[in-house]
């Protein structure tokens, strides 16, 4: 590998630590109800930081009287920002790199190129999602794309297979298997994300049963609507209880699902991994997933403390991650 190529993938595992930092800092805002900590932007009620608008809180107020300035949740927005400014930086340096390198076979460049795109659209949804009022579909898009952009660096950041490990016999189920467990959880990760903004996440304070039965009431029509207009503020939700039961209910299918298929490449990687690299990457799958299970009934019958919350959130993009690894390995 040369100097050159040593220093793009170090930058994209940067890039990866970095993003990660990104995703559970835009987790803990938005459970935190500082998701309109700022209702403007890029700014923050006119100002490029939340100390210089606490310094002018009368001017702020008046220009702001639908929405009063709380510093608590600005500085929570606007270190968000920051640190998502970062990260835009970052992956310009990386299709920099990639471009005075395109010359080394070795050297990816559709992909870092591909990002620049897809963090210009983040920043947009980031504007959006405060301009349109914490709308779900535009938080949960706003989610896809972080996890999008952690997914692509790792995958970037990882060493690609040697044809001789991808063409194994052992690696062949494996890799179908790991197709549809990203799938699915990628599934599963937006139902949490559609769960969250819609604050549904309580709609079921007890487990394993949801409202005392194994099948609810719910209001399943209601709950899925994706675009109700412009104008609604979003903030502490807008869909009455039996829809946000049927949200909360069907995320709980979800994790059904994804236990099973990824539990099932978990034991499969490590016990049937053709090569160590698979077998390891099948155990470390298979310590977030337990992980993540325990979290998720925890989290819901302490009541949504935020910092199981925000772990929550957190473990489920190291899932992510280690199924990235798995196909990455497999592929």
């Amino acid at each position: 590998m040369t100097p050159r190529l040593l220093l793009f993938r170090r930058l994209a595992l940067a890039g990866v630590l970095l993003t990660l930092v990104v995703v559970v800092l835009g987790a803990w805002v938005r459970l935190s109800a500082a998701g309109l900590g700022c209702p403007d932007w890029p700014g923050c009620y006119g100002h490029l930081s939340a100390g210089s608008a606490a310094q002018n809180v009368e001017a702020v107020n008046e220009a702001f009287p639908h929405r009063p300035f709380e510093y608590h949740k600005a500085i929570k927005e606007m270190v968000h920002r920051y640190f998502a400014s970062g990260l835009g930086v970052l992956i310009l340096v990386l299709a920099g790199l990639a471009i005075a390198n395109r010359k080394d076979p070795q050297q990816p460049l559709a992909l870092p190129i591909a990002l620049v795109g897809l963090v210009i659209f983040q920043g947009l949804l980031g504007m959006w999602t405060v301009t349109l009022l914490l709308k779900p579909l535009i938080v949960v898009l706003h989610l896809i794309g972080g996890l999008s952009t952690l997914s692509l660096l790792a995958w970037l950041a990882m060493r690609p297979s040697e044809p001789v490990e991808r063409s194994l016999p052992g690696n062949s189920g494996l890799r179908k298997l790991a197709g549809v467990g990203l799938a699915v959880l990628i599934l599963q990760i937006v139902l949490g994300g559609w769960t969250s903004s819609n604050y549904a996440a309580l709609a079921c304070p007890d487990f394993p049963t949801c409202q005392n039965s194994y099948w609810p009431h719910m209001d399943v029509k209601d709950a899925f609507v994706l675009w109700r207009g412009l104008g609604i503020d979003y903030e502490g939700g807008v869909l009455d209880h039996p829809a946000r039961v049927a949200i909360h209910f069907v995320h709980r299918l979800g994790a059904i699902a994804a236990a099973i298929i990824l539990g099932l490449l978990s034991v499969f990687a490590w016990r049937r991994g053709a090569t160590p690299a698979v077998r390891t990457g099948g155990l470390l799958l298979g310590l977030v997933l337990i992980a993540q299970l325990i979290l998720g009934p925890v989290m819901v019958m302490r009541a949504l403390p935020l910092a199981l919350a925000t772990a929550h959130n957190g473990v489920a993009a190291l899932l992510l991650l280690a199924t990235v690894r798995m196909n990455r390995l497999l592929r």
